[in-house]
């Protein structure tokens, strides 16, 4: 029986990849913003839209990163529904992350939940962009211009991902872009961000390599998120079949909803209006009492027929013991509620769109 994972990296031809190293055994460049990392910074900051792409290790490092270089001391309000990333790196800068809950169609941070979270601790607020659904960007603007609030985006999810025709990565003072494996675009691991405020890309790269702005300047303390020359490569392959690889997500994406869209008890989400979205998840959301069957149901049911799928995400960040006491998911009742029904199915771009049908079958079946 064929085995479906809930994702499978995108990767390019084996030749196309192994002709784009071969330059790195001439010129033994390795690592530390050699030539590959340089083409891929400037390919991505035509791809995205945006002014400026700093390359990391990976996403949750450059979210760490991102947090620092802002000097940010006090609350900073995010989400629970969220990978332990994102929560994760706000606790490892020093700051307190306060939950606020999410919207019920997109689940992305509800705007109208923001502003009776805000006090004089509050330095920041870091929403996050879930399965390629956006948050209400204008609306999260609005407020941090209102109470002079710096704006983190958590963006991993929506890489290629435009607004009225904007790059999603052009709001907010930073936005993070996971390069994982698993996601729309990958450099095997890696991540980046990309920048509204010019005077921190030069401290964000210091702090990327030990907090050196050269060999005998080091203004910051700093760590080591490099991204390698290898790793450069492979994305600079996986951007040239991105728009092709979105367009096959698309088509799973548009098999999913003929066949689950109007089934009652089965809840998915749609297009945003104004939104060019990349495809990157396929959240269902499943109600027992209308569909006959539950999430953790599905999730067996596919399971024994060699299908993966993913409770993500489940739990709430907010129920991490690491965070200790003081929080609980019953502060983030919406999110509480989704986090207990989805179940992300497959979806990747080499799905074949007779396996979304067998996935559908069994579910429905």
């Amino acid at each position: 029986m064929k085995k479906i994972n809930v994702t499978s990296p995108s990767m390019p031809p084996m030749e196309e990849y192994f002709e784009e190293v071969k330059s790195i055994w001439e010129n033994r460049w390795l690592t530390n913003a050699g030539p590959k990392h340089q083409i891929l910074q400037k390919n991505l900051e035509e791809y995205l839209g945006v002014e400026h792409v700093e390359l990391f290790a990976n996403g949750h490092l450059a979210l760490e990163i991102a947090l620092d270089a802002l000097g940010l001391k006090g609350e900073v309000i995010t989400t629970p529904f969220t990978f332990a990333s994102t929560t994760q790196a706000i606790v490892r800068n020093g700051l307190k992350p306060v939950f606020c809950d999410v919207e019920p169609k997109y689940y992305t941070m509800d705007p109208a939940k923001i502003e009776p979270l805000i006090n004089e601790k509050t330095c920041a607020i870091l929403p996050v962009h879930v399965y390629g659904n956006v948050c209400d960007v204008d609306a999260i603007e609005k407020i941090a211009r209102k109470y002079n609030l710096r704006v983190i985006y958590d963006a991993a999810h929506t890489f290629g991902v435009k607004v009225g025709g904007r790059g999603i990565g052009a709001y907010g003072d930073v936005s993070m872009f996971s390069f994982h494996a698993t996601k729309v675009f990958n450099t095997v691991e890696g991540g980046g961000l990309t920048f509204a405020d010019d005077e921190l890309v030069a401290k964000c790269k210091a702090i990327r390599q030990f907090g050196q702005k050269d060999e005998t300047d080091v203004p910051y303390v700093g760590t080591n998120a490099k991204m390698t020359e290898f790793h450069a490569a492979m994305g600079i392959c996986n951007l040239r079949h991105v728009e092709d690889n979105i367009r096959k997500r698309r088509q799973a994406v548009e098999r999913y909803r003929e066949r689950l869209c109007g089934v009652g008890g089965i809840r998915i989400c749609t297009d945003q209006e104004g939104v060019q979205g990349n495809y990157a998840y396929f959240p269902a959301l499943f109600d027992e009492k209308v569909f006959g069957k539950s999430r953790d149901d599905v999730a067996e049911l596919l399971a024994q027929n060699n299908i993966f799928a993913r409770k993500y995400f489940y739990p709430l960040t907010n129920t991490f013991a690491c965070l200790g006491e003081g929080y609980s998911a019953l502060d983030t009742p919406v999110a509480a509620d989704i986090a207990l029904h989805v179940l992300t199915l497959p979806l990747y771009a080499d799905l074949e769109l007779c396996d979304v049908d067998r996935i559908c079958d069994i579910i429905l079946g």
